[in-house]
């Protein structure tokens, strides 16, 4: 490598202050300047950044690309992110064939059809939370009144987790998604949750129910195929980002409406769900809030953007920057809740595509359709400018959101 390192930008990048929204100014610059180029990391390393749309979405496609945490060059964003993922091995840092049978295990619970099957369900959950806040004080924070309860609630449901202990397992997936705790405290507190999990596994698999944990302890574990210990891993991945990405996005969709009060109300007074499936679709291009985005290792060399990435490189590919690149979404810097954006790239794409994104779209649909219809005079209780956006985590958010109406 010739480049000068101490002259790469630094990775993760911090957005600008009057504008939370977008991605970091220095990102769009780079994207601007060279679609592929070097970034600096935490420890010295200095990994590919991939921007633009179509080298995106060519390069998550590649086989020749390792999501393996535990390969020379994987691009760590620090000292937690290389713990938990060097040590915690789970369906995002696996590769074929062993992610094509571990994800062939969960599959069947994620189909867009038992999705729609649960849309009551969610309805119910998104109609007594808002329930609950028009009989309390105001204002309220949406984040713990509402953003963060919704998808914990359906989550703990499909897994067969007991709310109740949602203090718990809240507190372990804050401390693994943040930037700043000790590895050790981290990595502590995911064994405490393994350690509930699979002792749950056990319990469930002595006393089955109708819920995901049961069955995998059924089929799995009291077959021999997998222990309670990986099957908590399991657990502990579509636990905690099973409610912590859909908890960002409802709370910073919300602030991105409040803040394009015409596009608040096209959403608000719509009785169309075309409409407002649209809506989520562009939220989801517009925040991108996977603050950390997409990192791989290259296995083989491959040629991204017209340059040469070589095996045991590190590469991050910029989905925020991707799905503002205006070759594949027109203005893209503008909020337009009538936009075909469901291309966009906020959810990954080739093998790794979330597995969670039906269930997402659900949630998301169902809190946008009913949230400001039934709030119709929903407001920031505070300026815009004076909420606190998080950028020390893996997904980017508000920290809270005091909310009347």
């Amino acid at each position: 490598m010739t480049e000068d390192r101490a002259e790469m930008p630094p990775f993760p990048m911090a957005r600008a202050a009057g504008c939370p929204f977008d991605p970091a100014p220095e990102l769009t610059r780079q994207a601007e300047r060279a679609p592929v180029s070097r970034a600096r990391l935490w420890d010295g390393s200095a990994p590919w950044l991939v921007t633009g749309y179509d080298d995106v979405r060519a390069l998550l496609a590649d086989p020749r690309i390792s999501v393996d945490a535990t390969r020379p060059g994987f691009p760590h964003t620090n000292a937690v992110s290389r713990a938990r993922d060097t040590t915690m091995k789970t369906l995002m840092q696996m590769d074929p064939p062993e992610h094509t049978a571990q994800r062939r295990l969960l599959t069947a619970w994620f189909t867009v059809r038992r999705m729609a099957a649960l849309r009551p369900r969610v309805q119910r959950v998104v109609d007594d939370l808002v329930d609950d806040m028009i009989a309390g004080p105001k204002p309220v924070d949406l984040v713990e009144a509402f953003a963060l309860p919704v998808p914990s609630r359906v989550i703990c449901e499909l897994l067969g987790v007991p709310y109740a202990d949602r203090d718990f397992f809240q507190g372990v997936a804050r401390t693994l998604v943040m930037d700043r705790p000790d590895p050790e405290d981290a990595m502590a507190a995911s064994g405490e949750l393994n350690a509930y999990l699979g002792e749950l596994v056990v319990r469930k698999h002595a006393d089955p129910g109708d819920d995901l944990l049961s069955t995998l302890a059924v089929e799995q574990f009291g077959t021999g195929a997998m222990t309670a210990h990986e099957i908590a891993v399991l657990g502990q991945l579509l636990l905690v980002a099973g409610h912590d990405t859909t908890a960002s996005m409802i709370a910073l969709g919300t602030v991105a409406l409040l803040a394009h009060p015409d596009q608040l109300r096209l959403v608000r007074d719509s009785d169309d769900p075309a409409l407002v499936a649209s809506a989520v679709e562009e939220l989801l291009r517009y925040l991108s809030i996977t603050h950390t985005e997409a990192r791989r290792v290259a296995r083989e060399d491959v040629e991204i953007g017209g340059r040469l990435i070589r095996a045991g490189e590190g590469v991050i590919a910029v989905k925020s920057t991707a799905n503002r690149d205006p070759s594949a979404f027109p203005d893209p810097d503008v909020l337009d809740v009538r936009r075909k954006a469901r291309h966009h790239v906020a959810f990954g794409h080739g093998r790794h595509l979330c597995l969670g994104a039906p269930l997402a779209r659900v949630e998301l649909e169902v809190v946008y359709s009913t949230l400001y219809r039934r709030l119709p005079a929903l407001a920031s209780a505070v300026p815009l400018e004076e909420l606190v956006f998080d950028e020390n985590a893996v997904f980017y958010t508000v920290r809270e959101l005091p909310v009347t109406w």
